[in-house]
């Protein structure tokens, strides 16, 4: 009977000795020196932290009821598509009225998710070919600036609005759940009468056909004014993006407030 008491307080000790030395190991290594030591004992210690957390969620007979899912508003996206004017040509990429656009929508509590998709030099007929490649990008809505490169070509009216009917056709066949906007474009007044007339009536033919809004002039206000203009006199400036911007938002915003934010599942 002694010796068994005699192995047992033994074995007692020799466990004390074992607990006392992991326990030191383990508070000299939280001390050693700085650097990549340090950063990786604040990585434990918030790891810590965590399970801790997650350690007393268990311990609480509350918590294993099941929680409603969490859920998130969803932001939609806007797709831009459009020529240099789109692009913002000669600003930077932030300068460009899609991207005042975002930040307008966000300010008034409607955010989105604005895509550029302008493309520098491009007719209605490059347009209707490269949108299949854009539209791999998902979008809720879909706005639509073309035209402007064939008026300063003089092209055929006629052939714009067939191609911006088989644009339409494309967004509606490569995502048929996208809204579609269609933003009314001029041609030079330099033209002529006739021309600009048939070149005008294009936009509202279009939208009354595909049953799209019509934006109104997207250089409203800007266009021949040379102090909103950059040296070309065809892009706006900085100052006249901003007006290009405030002049389209007030039209876009009625169809922006209507896009799908409904709640996803966490």
């Amino acid at each position: 009977m002694t010796d068994a008491i005699r192995r047992l307080r033994e074995s007692a000790e020799r466990g004390f000795f074992v607990a006392t030395l992991f326990v030191a190991v383990a508070c000299g290594s939280g001390g050693e020196g700085k650097g990549s030591g340090n950063a990786d004992n604040s990585t434990n210690v918030a790891e810590a932290k965590n399970n801790m957390s997650v350690a007393k969620t268990g311990d609480d007979p509350a918590a294993t009821t099941p929680s409603a899912p969490s859920t998130s508003i969803r932001t939609p996206v806007v797709l831009f598509f459009g020529t240099s004017l789109t692009a913002g040509y000669g600003l930077d990429p932030d300068q460009a009225f899609p991207s005042l656009i975002e930040k307008k929508a966000v300010a008034e509590g409607l955010p989105i998710k604005a895509v550029n998709g302008g493309l520098s030099g491009e007719t209605t007929a490059g347009a209707a070919r490269r949108i299949d490649w854009v539209l791999r990008t998902p979008a809720d809505l879909v706005v639509v600036e073309g035209g402007a490169n064939d008026a300063l070509r003089g092209l055929s009216p006629d052939a714009a609005r067939t191609n911006l009917e088989q644009l339409i056709a494309a967004i509606r066949r490569k995502q048929p759940r996208a809204k579609i906007a269609l933003v009314q474009m001029e041609a030079p007044p330099n033209y002529g009468t006739t021309y600009t007339r048939n070149f005008r009536a294009i936009y509202s033919d279009v939208a009354r056909k595909e049953n799209v809004p019509l934006l109104p002039f997207l250089l409203g206000g800007v266009a021949g004014v040379s102090r909103l203009n950059q040296a070309d006199g065809v892009h706006p400036n900085l100052a006249g993006e901003r007006i290009v911007a405030d002049n389209l938002w007030k039209s876009l915003k009625p169809i922006v407030a209507q896009l799908d934010r409904g709640s996803k599942g966490g």
